[in-house]
């Protein structure tokens, strides 16, 4: 094997984890010609085919597969390195990075943050909102320490993560006052064909609230539907409709959005989730992040 570029080989590693040069050019900012060139030269250094091609996907070929494990290995360990290195650095204040999945509310996002900022060695948090897949890329390159979560990492996706249950809710109701009066007596029969701000179809939340209330008989008449639950939650303080939201901020809802308790389905359960590149968690602030959230605010 001639020299080893480790550029290119950030490059192979990118492609392989996210199944195309397309996606991974996306996830490097660069073009995919630049990227199809760069593992060309791989290939030439190693003197044999990385991938094979599987109708339009590529695959790895078995001495692919080979160099993957270890560039999984190189590159996990260089993340460990950065964050030793930026801890120690004397200038630099230590910095989270943090991905929220925009469909989890901002509060509960807040909450579980929260506990770092009281960090004695000065700690710099770096927020980043999107959706899932997009934030696990960001994780796989080291752009993140950790993601926020209202789901595990799907299954079938070639990313190097862990997932670290924080904690679980139950769902209340909630509406403006007057809408919640309305639909408060024999709930939940009394949300059938009431006004819902639900979240997007895609969201696990979604789900679970469809199943409920096939089986609950309480089919609402859905209104809006939202992946940001922040608007979710700015449209039912306008009155638009009756909105879900987790039991354990069940009264910072109510004070921040000047919203009413409709019910509560205690068996529509949530599940928040850290993700890292770690199975076990070292980062000083993800540590107090994962305790506090278990202790004080899910009550795990």
């Amino acid at each position: 094997m001639r020299h080893l570029n480790y550029s290119h080989l950030l490059y192979f590693w990118t492609v392989a984890k996210e199944g195309s040069i397309a996606r991974a050019a996306n996830v490097l900012h660069l073009t995919p010609q630049t990227i199809s060139g760069q593992l060309k030269l791989l290939d030439d250094a190693v003197g044999e085919r990385l991938f094979q091609r599987a109708g339009r996907r590529l695959v790895l070929s078995d001495t692919g597969q080979l160099v993957f494990q270890y560039a999984d290995e190189i590159f996990a360990l260089g993340a460990e390195l950065a964050h030793v290195v930026r801890g120690r650095a004397p200038d630099a204040p230590l910095t989270l990075n943090v991905g929220i999945v925009d469909s989890i509310p901002k509060l509960v996002a807040y909450r579980v943050i929260e506990p770092a900022l009281r960090l004695e060695d000065g700690l710099r948090i770096a927020c980043n909102e999107g959706k899932l897949e997009t934030l696990l890329s960001d994780l796989a390159v080291h752009r993140l320490d950790l993601v926020l979560a209202d789901g595990p990492v799907p299954s079938g996706l070639n990313v190097r993560a862990y997932n670290h249950l924080l904690g679980t809710s139950g769902t209340t109701f909630f509406a403006a006052p007057e809408l919640a009066k309305r639909h408060r007596a024999r709930f939940p029969q009394s949300l059938k064909d009431a006004p819902f701000l639900l979240p997007a179809r895609d969201l696990p939340l979604r789900r679970l609230i469809d199943e409920w209330s096939d089986e609950m008989e309480c089919a609402p008449r859905v209104v809006g539907e939202f992946a940001d639950s922040a608007l979710m939650m700015s449209f039912g303080q306008a009155g638009a409709g009756v909105l879900p939201g987790p039991t354990a901020i069940e009264k910072e809802i109510c004070a921040m959005f000047k919203l009413s308790v409709v019910g509560r389905a205690e068996t529509i359960v949530e599940r928040f989730y850290a993700i890292s590149p770690e199975r076990k968690l070292k980062h000083p602030a993800v540590v107090a992040i994962s305790e506090q959230a278990r202790e004080l605010i899910f009550g795990a």
